[in-house]
């Protein structure tokens, strides 16, 4: 017969640290023991006797209501309560005391405790997993087990799923006004997008926003959410200027690349930090004169992208929850601060699958919203627009957010949505003329302003920049009448339209 044994737990450990605790604000009149346990994470369940669980609520209580922690007043709580002969009267609060001659290693007795609680939490998590896979009615796809399982466990030790206390929450929230005042305003509240006038909308990229960039094939989605994550990663503006929000910290990307292999997206933005013309030299176009500065140029952008912090994974029609999961891994290893999606459509869910496509879509824009909450990171992912541009008439052909493809879920999940066109690619629009005119319509913004950015789009490089928002081109350094690129393949092809 298989011995049972006895859950992890150390009385001595957990007497000590409840003497402490009683010892510390007594003989110094503060409660140093009990912030530490509190900034331990320790709560009564870590407490494995039921007396002590009982005896730890009582003082955690007693702190809150501002009462004095000593044994008399301790014990005058339970009484009142009618649980002080329930965990061994008076002798038992009084022994609890005397065993502790000093606080000096409290921080040691908590250790153990710790340590004893987070082993029986991991008991009983797996033991639901092992469950769940016996059960296969309820759970019939094991990688829902899987993520389930993997989410349960990295939330040990961790603060994911906790609540920040209300008051915590108001004192937070008047810091960043505080120092919004300070700043002239000029502060922002996330990550820089590279972007001057996006980020003077948006205030930044804030922690779990979900933010869609949603545009027609071929108007340049990826390119600019490569941008917006590569200039994250180094810390550069799109102008080559350090991030002055925070003085050119790398902040860790995650870039989840479903349409496109890791090399080619490598290939681009390599091609676009250099400034060079992949069309012309893949077409051996380049003049043996420009080969020197083109390889030095090459060379300079090798190092700023080898250095920066950004993890690519490239896994083709991931299941929304198995995408979850990597992001956690990569949030637990790497300190993930930023992740991109190339692109919703290409996320499958099993769970929602067999209710069509509109519900599956739904369902896989939940769980993004969600994974940006839990992981507390901006999300940012693209996504098609139907046709409805076109057969609106509209000649110019504006996107609405009621054309997001294949669900209505999306505009509602969504903090923020950029509607990405570009009126060269419309020839009856009145700006077609302009080659490198882009508008980012930022049709939906949950915690701020809505409206028109205008950025320049250069072609040949695959690459948007800032453009003045009442001066045009800005960059005329960069015109050029080279073939535009499929934004979809990812090659350059002849016909400026196509």
């Amino acid at each position: 017969m298989e011995d049972l044994k006895a859950p992890p737990n150390n009385p001595a450990a957990e007497r000590a640290v409840l003497g402490s605790i009683l010892l510390d604000a007594t003989t110094h009149g503060d409660e140093h023991v009990l912030d530490e346990c509190r900034t331990r994470g320790i709560v009564p369940e870590a407490f494995f006797n039921p007396a002590n669980q009982t005896i730890y609520s009582a003082i955690l209580k007693m702190s809150v209501e501002a009462k004095p922690i000593d044994a008399l007043v301790l014990i005058e709580e339970l009484r009142g309560d009618g649980r002080l002969e329930a965990i061994g009267g008076v002798g038992y609060i009084q022994s609890l005391i005397d065993q502790v001659p000093t606080t000096a290693h409290a921080e040691h007795y908590i250790g153990i405790l710790r340590a004893k609680y987070l082993r029986r939490v991991m008991i009983e998590r797996a033991t639901d997993v092992v469950k769940k896979c016996y059960d296969e009615g309820e759970y019939p796809d094991p990688q829902v087990v899987l993520g389930e399982a993997e989410k349960s466990f990295l939330e040990i030790g961790g603060s994911a799923g906790e609540t920040m206390p209300w008051p915590d929450a108001v004192q937070e929230s008047f810091n960043r006004i505080d120092r919004l005042f300070e700043s002239g305003g000029k502060l922002m509240e996330g990550l820089s997008t590279g972007y001057k006038y996006l980020d003077e909308v948006l205030q930044g990229l804030k922690p779990g926003e979900m933010i869609v960039i949603a545009a027609r094939p071929s108007m340049g989605k990826t390119s600019l959410a490569m941008n917006i994550a590569e200039s994250c990663a180094t810390g550069m503006a799109m102008n080559d200027m350090p991030v002055k929000y925070d003085g050119g910290k790398k902040h860790p990307v995650a870039v989840f690349s479903l349409e496109m292999p890791v090399v080619q997206l490598t290939k681009r933005m390599l091609a676009g930090r250099a400034r060079i013309n992949m069309w012309r030299l893949n077409r051996e176009l380049v003049a043996r004169s420009e080969k020197q500065r083109l390889t030095e140029q090459l060379m300079g952008a090798l190092g700023v992208l080898k250095s920066s912090p950004i993890y690519v994974d490239d896994a083709a029609g991931l299941d929304v929850m198995d995408l979850r999961a990597r992001a956690r891994r990569m949030k637990k290893r790497f300190g993930i601060e930023l992740i991109v999606i190339d692109y919703l459509q290409l996320c499958c869910c099993r769970e929602g699958a067999r209710q069509g496509r509109q519900i599956e879509v739904a369902m896989i824009s939940q769980q993004i919203k969600a994974m940006a909450k839990e992981l507390q990171v901006p999300v940012i992912v693209l996504s098609q627009l139907s046709r409805a541009t076109v057969q609106r008439g509209d000649k110019f052909e504006k996107p609405k957010l009621s054309d997001l493809r294949d669900s209505g879920a999306i505009e509602q999940d969504a903090d923020v949505v950029f509607l990405l066109r570009r009126p060269a690619r419309n020839a009856n629009d009145p700006e077609c003329g302009d080659a490198t005119l882009a508008y980012v319509d930022i049709a939906k913004n949950r915690n701020g302003e809505t409206g028109e950015v205008k950025l320049t789009f250069l072609r040949e490089y695959v690459r948007f920049l800032d453009r003045e928002p009442d001066r045009g081109e800005g960059v005329e350094n960069f015109k050029s009448s080279e073939p535009e690129p499929d934004m979809m393949q990812g090659e350059f092809s002849p016909d400026p339209m196509a």
